[in-house]
């Protein structure tokens, strides 16, 4: 499928096109380098890639939002865990059946389903064995598995059991995941490749989708960039770099940022899979935008409820190399990627027997609008500025024993 603009696909990216053949004339700078904590300003660099369109014409309603919608977005923006909620907002399986294909499972499939129910299995056997938890028998297998998204989202006791066993299934997925990758025939590059285009795939159903998507970026971390960064903070492991894989996307204005919010958590990120405490936001107003809009202020009462159960993780610190005007949305999720259609094997294939057909790999996003990404590129904010204080940073750790010598 060929990207909207233009007659690039994700194939022809591996191929080694020059990245002057992958950017619009004056493009905004390029991707920041900057961990899952706080957020980097640009850099201009011939490993950045680029891709522009025209606007998709139909154009996006405050009036479709759901109380679902603002609670994941909430969520993304304020790195909270969905460990802390109390009940979820689904109002029907549509919108459940959305939920589970961004975590990559069809609810269409028997093999998906199956999965989903041996997730339940285990959380009953985990709550029972470790917590000494007795699940009632009308949520431990009364319902199929699929329904408990509704039981959770609805008032009475059930409600309360049915969370218990979300939580549950949600860590030993993500535990599965993780354990999966560990034991396939697949490369990091392979890998990154299978997110690389699954997310150019969702920006063009974005813009398709009539939001205004001005420039799409994304990049990989060098090994340079990586021991720079290693070097340059002293609270950095490189278990704890989160951005060797990220994206960044400039809307048109400010006013799109919270319909390509929605979209990203439809289609692509899933808001049970935000990193907790990595998320920085200094560019939109969510409350102002929910208070600006009737059709979005309406749900003010449930989302404060929400927030006083589910407060927000501690704010990162703003990454002390990057200029004091720079603003951006920035986090991390670690995002499901199908793996059994790239082996070209079924779901039902042994290897996937005890961990599923999906993996998870940490990416970051970054998300702001076209003035401030002009903003961001200029004085002190530029990633100029950022490097040369990184830089300096990195020469004086290392070279602190030799002055002491001296």
């Amino acid at each position: 499928m060929g990207l909207p603009g233009g007659a690039l696909s994700p194939a022809d990216l591996r191929g080694g096109l020059p990245s002057a053949a992958l950017r619009a004339p004056n493009p905004p700078a390029g991707i920041p380098e900057s961990s899952g904590k706080a957020a980097e300003p640009p850099p201009m660099t011939s490993s950045g890639r680029s891709l522009t369109a025209p606007l998709a014409p139909r154009k996006p309603r405050y009036e479709d939002f759901t109380l679902g919608d603002l609670a994941a977005i909430r969520n993304v923006l304020r790195s909270g865990s969905v460990i802390d909620w109390h009940h979820l907002y689904f109002t029907g399986r549509d919108e459940v059946d959305r939920l589970l294909r961004v975590n990559e499972l069809d609810p269409q499939s028997e093999t998906d389903m199956a999965r989903l129910e041996d997730l339940r299995e285990q959380a009953v056997e985990y709550c029972a064995r470790h917590l000494l938890f007795n699940i009632p028998a009308e949520v431990a297998d009364g319902i199929p598995a699929r329904d408990l998204f509704l039981v959770a989202s609805q008032k009475g006791k059930r409600r309360a059991y049915a969370c218990v066993l979300l939580k549950v299934m949600h860590v030993l997925h993500h535990l599965s995941g993780r354990e999966l990758l560990t034991k396939l025939p697949v490369s990091g590059d392979q890998i990154f490749h299978l997110v690389e285009d699954k997310v150019m795939r969702t920006v063009e159903e974005l813009r398709a989708a009539g939001c205004g998507i001005a420039e799409f970026q994304w990049s990989r971390k060098h090994s340079d960039s990586l021991i720079t960064k290693l070097l340059a903070k002293r609270e950095t492991i490189a278990a704890d770099v989160y951005d060797q894989l990220r994206f960044r996307m400039i809307t048109t204005s400010q006013d799109q940022i919270l319909f390509v919010l929605r979209e990203l958590t439809q289609r692509l990120v899933p808001f049970n899979y935000v990193i907790p405490g990595q998320s920085l936001n200094n560019v939109l107003d969510f409350r102002a935008a929910l208070e600006t809009s009737a059709p979005l202020a309406r749900f003010l009462p449930e989302l404060q409820e929400l927030a006083a159960v589910a407060a927000d993780k501690k704010v990162p610190v703003q990454n002390e190399f990057s200029g004091p005007g720079y603003r951006v949305i920035n986090f991390v999720a670690d995002l499901p990627v199908r793996i059994d259609k790239f082996l070209c094997r079924t779901p039902d294939d042994p290897l996937f027997a005890e961990h599923g057909t999906v993996v998870f790999v940490l990416t970051e996003f970054q998300l702001v609008d076209a003035r401030t990404a002009e903003a961001n590129e200029l004085g002190e904010n530029s990633h100029e500025r950022y490097k040369e204080r990184q830089a300096a940073r990195v020469k004086a750790r290392l070279l602190h024993g030799l002055k002491e010598e001296g």
